[in-house]
C-alpha cells in the first residue's frame, strides 16, 4: 500500500518561505525610509513624498584653523507664502524645522564686537521686512522656539537680506570662506539670502 504524501508539512514550508520573502521586503523598504531620513545633501533629495519632509541636512567649512558645522531641518517651500506667512514678520523662528539649527565652532570667532568662545550654539533669526535680527543662543538642545530665552542670547545682530536671483526650494544654510581668517554664515530660502560675517580669532 502506497503512503500519501505529508500534505501538513508542505503547506507549513510554503508558509515559511513567504513570510521570510515578505519580512525581506519589509526591511528592504524600512532601510530605504532610514537613508532617506538621514541624508546630508540638500540639492540630492528626490521628489514625491520626500520633497514634502524636512530634511536633516549638514554643512561644514575648514576656515584657517576653524572647523564649522551646522546641523538643521531643511523646509521646502511648496508653493507656499514663506516671509509673511508661514513664517511671520517680527517673531522669532527656528530657522529651518522641529529642533533648533546647530551651530558647532571648534575655535572662538568674533561677529561683530562680540566674541563668540568655541562650542555649541542654536541659530535664531527675527526675519522682517527690511531687515533680520540673527541671534546665536547658548541653548541648542529646544524643539522649535519653545524653550528660547533672550537672556541666553550671545549674539545678536541686524541684517539686511537681499533678494535672490533664482528661487531656492529648499532652505539652505552655507558657510563660505572669505580668507583665512574670515568667512560668512549664509541662510537662503525662496526668494532671500542673508549673509553673517565673522572673523576667526
Amino acid at each position: 500500500m502506497k503512503r500519501l504524501p505529508n500534505y501538513t508539512f508542505i503547506l507549513v514550508l510554503l508558509f515559511l518561505t513567504i513570510n521570510v520573502g515578505c519580512d525581506t521586503a519589509s526591511n528592504t523598504e524600512n532601510e530605504s525610509d532610514d537613508h532617506a531620513a538621514h541624508g546630508t545633501h540638500d540639492n540630492h533629495s528626490s521628489e514625491g513624498t520626500e520633497s514634502k519632509k524636512s530634511l536633516p541636512q549638514e554643512s561644514h567649512a575648514q576656515i584657517g584653523e576653524l572647523h564649522a558645522t551646522i546641523a538643521y531641518y531643511s523646509p521646502a517651500v511648496r508653493d507656499r507664502v514663506i516671509w509673511g506667512g508661514l513664517v511671520p514678520y517680527n517673531e522669532v523662528w527656528v530657522t529651518g524645522a522641529h529642533s533648533a539649527t546647530r551651530l558647532n565652532i571648534s575655535r572662538e570667532i568674533a561677529i561683530g564686537d562680540v566674541i563668540v568662545p568655541a562650542g555649541d550654539y542654536a541659530i535664531f533669526t527675527i526675519p522682517g521686512k527690511e531687515k533680520w535680527s540673527f541671534i546665536l543662543n547658548k541653548n541648542w538642545e529646544q524643539h522649535l522656539t519653545d524653550d528660547y530665552d533672550s537672556d541666553d542670547d550671545v549674539v545678536r545682530v541686524e541684517v539686511e537680506p537681499t533678494a535672490l536671483e533664482k528661487q531656492q526650494e529648499r532652505l539652505l544654510y552655507d558657510i563660505v570662506e572669505v580668507s583665512e581668517r574670515s568667512g560668512t554664515i549664509e541662510i537662503s530660502w525662496d526668494t532671500l539670502m542673508i549673509a553673517i560675517p565673522f572673523k576667526v580669532n
